[in-house]
């Protein structure tokens, strides 16, 4: 079990990093509101901190959209709740894919971590092609463009989820009404 400091840490680094991959170890310190001695700890430097949150991300979010996937045979179904996985993971669904869409990122199919980005973009696209297929997803749209719309509509969400009285239900709701009419045909 990961100390409760330790959790915080790494929670904070992963929303930190999502804003800015290069922002100070003392920002992570002061959002996750312990010493930057207390950081240090925990993580010898930067690299293990960076590292630590791919982990953190690995076991929740990839775990979590994967799921989505199999949750059912439709399409429609498996793009709102891919949606709403991406939600539930906030920040870390983000960075997650901002790390794998970095230009310095050194993509291998090799590493679980690029071999599970892969399955679940595979899986994205096939639900895509097979919306539009039926009429449901604008054709004119490619699956790239529809990819960053859907992370850019989790991170506006996630965004709200801060900032606004509305419940978590309603937000979604708000989430998934925006997005299927951003990418009707």
């Amino acid at each position: 079990m990961i100390p409760a400091t330790k959790e915080r840490i790494i929670e904070s680094a992963i929303k930190v990093f999502n804003d800015d991959l290069s922002a100070p170890l003392q920002k992570i310190a002061d959002n996750a509101d312990v010493t930057r001695r207390t950081l240090h700890r925990y993580f010898k430097d930067r690299n293990e901190l960076v590292t630590v949150c791919e982990r953190a991300m690995e076991v929740s979010c990839k775990k979590a959209m994967i799921a989505a996937i199999q949750s059912s045979d439709h399409a429609l179904t498996q793009l709102e709740s891919m949606l709403y996985a991406g939600i539930d993971c906030g920040a870390k669904y983000s960075f997650f894919y901002k790390l794998h869409q970095r230009k310095e990122h050194n993509h291998n199919n090799q590493n679980k971590n690029c071999a599970d980005y892969d399955y679940i973009y595979r899986h994205f696209n096939h639900i895509i092609v097979e919306l539009q297929q039926n009429g449901k997803v604008n054709t004119d749209m490619s699956t790239e463009w529809i990819q960053i719309l859907h992370s850019g509509i989790v991170q506006s969400t996630v965004n709200a989820q801060e900032t606004t009285s509305k419940s978590d239900k309603e937000i979604k709701e708000l989430a998934w009404t925006s997005y299927m009419k951003a990418i009707a045909p």
